[in-house]
């Protein structure tokens, strides 16, 4: 029994020294080297990233060859400022951290006081050098202001290159069914949703007509989703299609929200071509309404957001 007891301390131990290793689903990683303006590298450099709008700031130190690595970074706008004693603190402002991207942002250092602070032009690279992997960004802007029959985000999917709709329908309708697509020639099933880093996959019903999501957020809670078409890490795994990457919205240091409602009735419907022996348009109501809000809980520490939508529909057949 000591013996036994000694193992399970020495393997908790061992558990307890083994550094944590992230899967980055739904955020970004940001990297970069430091050099001063002959192209040197620079170690020992302070570099600071800061979330634009939640104020939240993480600092790391560059290393012998002068590169950082911050991971796990949340979705949204940041700037980042790398400074050491004898030279002025370079800024790369205003750039966009996208949902399960490695992005690279460079920093030179320009001899001159620690006051005085000097901006990189063009730091951050639109291009992900950093990564192989082939896929599509879609913002929220997009989400909230392209035209999506019946609010499904998952309809932009098909912004992305090689997707078609599956040409496999519901049970009571002819449409394709929510968040069904055909990606570089595969059938829906082989396609892998993720929600907050979080399987989002309906294994169950997909294949019963039903929908290929546990769960269809609203536009207006997505902050963006990624469409990785090929050549995906290996931290996704399982899809042999495509992964569709979603990031919900989280709440910032301004307090925000919407309010919407979207209906279809009887008297904004155009009469047929075949009006019914009764003479009446089939009576048709249909309301999708709900509101978000977001906001600080503590400045620049804690947020909150929360959204609700409701669907209601009523629809009658005319029988000639």
């Amino acid at each position: 029994m000591k013996m036994l007891g000694r193992a399970l301390v020495c393997l908790g131990l061992l558990l307890l020294t083994v550094p944590p290793v992230f899967a980055q689903f739904d955020t970004a990683t940001i990297v970069g080297t430091v050099r001063d303006n002959t192209g040197g590298v620079v170690p020992g450099a302070t570099v600071t990233l800061t979330n634009l709008d939640t104020g939240i700031a993480v600092v790391h130190v560059s290393d012998a060859n002068g590169n950082f690595e911050f991971m796990t970074v949340r979705i949204g706008r940041y700037k980042i400022t790398a400074e050491l004693e004898g030279f002025s603190i370079a800024l790369a402002d205003n750039f966009q951290a996208t949902v399960g991207a490695r992005q690279r942002v460079d920093l030179r250092l320009e001899p001159g006081k620690v006051s005085e602070t000097v901006e990189v032009i063009g730091a951050a690279t639109l291009l992900e050098t950093d990564s192989s992997q082939r896929g599509q960004v879609i913002t929220a802007s997009q989400a909230v202001e392209l035209p999506l029959n019946g609010r499904e985000y998952s309809s932009l999917v098909l912004l992305s290159p090689g997707v078609r709709v599956s040409s496999i329908g519901t049970g009571s309708t002819v449409t394709a069914r929510e968040g069904s697509f055909n990606i570089n020639g595969l059938r829906s099933t082989f396609n892998n949703y993720m929600l907050d880093g979080v399987d989002n996959n309906a294994y169950g019903t997909s294949n019963q007509g039903f929908s290929n999501q546990v769960m269809q957020p609203s536009p207006d809670a997505v902050a963006e989703f990624k469409v990785v078409t090929n050549n995906m890490s290996a931290e996704y795994g399982r899809s042999a299609g495509a992964t569709v990457n979603v990031a919900s919205r989280s709440g910032t240091n301004r307090f925000s929200g919407a309010a919407w409602e979207f209906f279809r009735d009887t008297s904004l419907n155009a009469t047929g071509f075949f009006l019914p022996a009764s003479g009446q348009k089939p009576p048709l109501e249909r309301n999708q309404y709900g509101g978000a809000f977001g906001g600080p809980i503590l400045k620049n520490k804690a947020f909150f957001f929360g959204e609700y939508e409701a669907f209601r529909q009523t629809r009658k057949t005319v029988v000639n």
